[in-house]
């Protein structure tokens, strides 16, 4: 695994352990020589989680739209900053740059971009895994929201189980990590 693909906040929210969490995956994704793709802003966690990954001496990608660039929230320190005409762009070349995805807490863009990843999993337009970290329960409400779909048959047991989720960045990075093939529990 080359590249991972970050979605996460503008903002760094209220719990500190989200900010502590993002420094945590960036400087793990420099250690472990995987590159970030994100998208592109200095704020929030997407700043946090590209400053780690660049302070650790990791290789950060950002994808950022005009209209974003525009209001001057790009991260103008990243070696390689792509601006693309729509959010569409953003996230198919986001997708088309990353092996695999991870969310972060974060809003309705971070819930948007992992659905829409998952689906695309989901639907086999490729073949990449997706992972949710789980700081202090954030997704909680979530999981539970995909297991009632299980229950009321509108997921199937197999495509839940595409949804990686943990609290700890390490553990879920090594999850990410095994091996094609190998059996992935949430």
């Amino acid at each position: 695994m080359h590249r991972i693909c970050l979605f996460c906040g503008s903002s760094t929210g209220t719990n500190p352990a989200y900010t502590l969490a993002a420094q945590v995956i960036g400087k793990e994704l420099a250690r472990r020589k995987i590159d970030l793709v994100f998208g592109g802003g200095a704020i929030g966690l997407m700043g946090v989680v590209a400053n780690a990954v660049l302070a650790g001496g990791g290789h950060a990608i950002g994808v950022i739209p005009k209209s974003l660039e525009a209001r001057d929230i790009a991260h103008q320190g990243l070696p390689d900053l792509r601006i693309v005409n729509s959010m569409h762009e953003r996230k198919a070349l986001m997708s088309s740059l990353a092996d695999a995805f991870i969310a972060l807490p974060g809003g309705f863009g971070t819930f948007e971009e992992f659905c829409e990843a998952l689906t695309w999993t989901q639907l086999g337009l490729h073949n990449k895994r997706c992972g949710l970290l789980n700081v202090e329960g954030y997704y909680d409400p979530l999981l539970a929201l995909f297991d009632r779909a299980v229950k009321d048959d509108f997921i199937t047991v197999n495509y839940r189980a595409m949804v990686i989720a943990h609290a700890d960045p390490l553990l879920l990075l090594d999850k990410l990590l095994q091996p094609e093939g190998t059996p992935i529990k949430p």
